[in-house]
């Protein structure tokens, strides 16, 4: 079996560990989700409260709560004290724990970027690498794998950056959309109406972008629905945001927010029900999947008749 990708190739569908668990490209993002996740089932199955944990390794409850939820690198050294905390003797284990401990540790492709790179974003590209589905609803922009490079650019322009940022900005978008289209990860993006009509950059560079959406709307494992302003859904959920799923076992679904300066990570199963169930109300008051490319259609001729243009789109 085959999808078609975003960049308009073709791949397989993904490799699998040969235990049949996932993926075998797991950005060290997820690994450190792994591990956090296994840590936190035995902790918990002996009994122990996370403030025991911290003791054992001469650290804070906090320091508990981020291992625990994946959010920064680990020392080998408290992985074994907690491993002998809770009683793992067993030496298979043990070095199952400890390998996936080495593997979370490992610099992700996008360090190179780490220049221009927020650190509060840089957790979210090893999650988009390894997601087997994004949904994702947006409010203000089309959404980065779904951006052409000039409304990209445009967009990146909106901001205080330097032309060589930009550069290396738009250089980490594409290869994002690249890395996910060959990881053959499934997209379903809901897209307000105001996002797909605001102006960003040139008209041009808009025609452009709503092309390449109606391109995309008919390729296999993109979904793309538009929220239309006059059914007022998009009040339901103020703020643009993701849920990323894994193919992988114990991983539960992340919730994704952006804020002007920072993020929010979810992955508590309350937490990402509710998301999901807006996204769900969203979604059914959006344009279904297959009549997308006719809504941005009517748009596109509406920018092709716009009296700036001086052009009017056929069709």
């Amino acid at each position: 079996m085959s999808h078609r990708t975003i960049d308009g190739g073709v791949t397989g569908t993904q490799a699998t560990q040969a235990d049949g668990t996932g993926p075998t490209t797991d950005a060290p993002t997820v690994q450190r989700l792994l591990l956090g996740a296994r840590l936190r089932r035995l902790r918990e199955a002996r009994g122990i409260s996370a403030a025991d944990a911290a003791r054992a390794i001469r650290g804070s409850t906090s320091k508990i709560s981020r291992i625990e939820l994946g959010r920064n690198t680990v020392r080998t050294a408290d992985i074994e004290d907690l491993l002998g905390f809770y009683g793992v003797t067993d030496p298979a284990e043990r070095q199952q724990l400890l390998a996936l401990a080495c593997q979370a540790n490992k610099q992700g492709w996008w360090h190179r970027y780490h220049d221009v790179l927020p650190g509060w974003f840089r957790p979210y590209l090893g999650l988009e690498q390894s997601a087997d589905s994004i949904r994702s609803f947006d409010t203000q922009f089309v959404p980065s794998l779904l951006q052409t490079e000039a409304y990209a650019a445009a967009v990146m322009g909106l901001g205080w950056r330097s032309p060589a940022e930009t550069d290396r900005l738009e250089c980490l978008r594409q290869e994002r959309q690249r890395r996910f289209a060959a990881g053959g990860g499934r997209l379903s993006a809901v897209i307000d109406e105001i996002a797909v009509r605001r102006p960003i950059g040139s008209q041009a560079t808009m025609r452009g972008q709503l092309e390449h959406l109606i391109q995309l709307a008919g390729q296999s494992g993109i979904a793309i629905q538009v929220t239309p302003l006059r059914r007022g859904a998009a009040s339901l959920m103020p703020c643009s945001f993701s849920i990323l799923s894994f193919a992988r076992t114990g991983l539960p679904d992340v919730v994704y927010v952006e804020q002007f300066a920072g993020a929010l990570y979810l992955d508590r199963r309350a937490d990402a029900e509710r998301y999901a169930v807006a996204l769900e109300r969203i979604r059914a008051a959006s344009t279904p999947a297959g009549h997308s490319a006719d809504f941005l259609a009517a748009i596109l001729r509406d920018i092709g008749e716009s009296p700036q243009s001086g052009v009017k789109l056929s069709g």
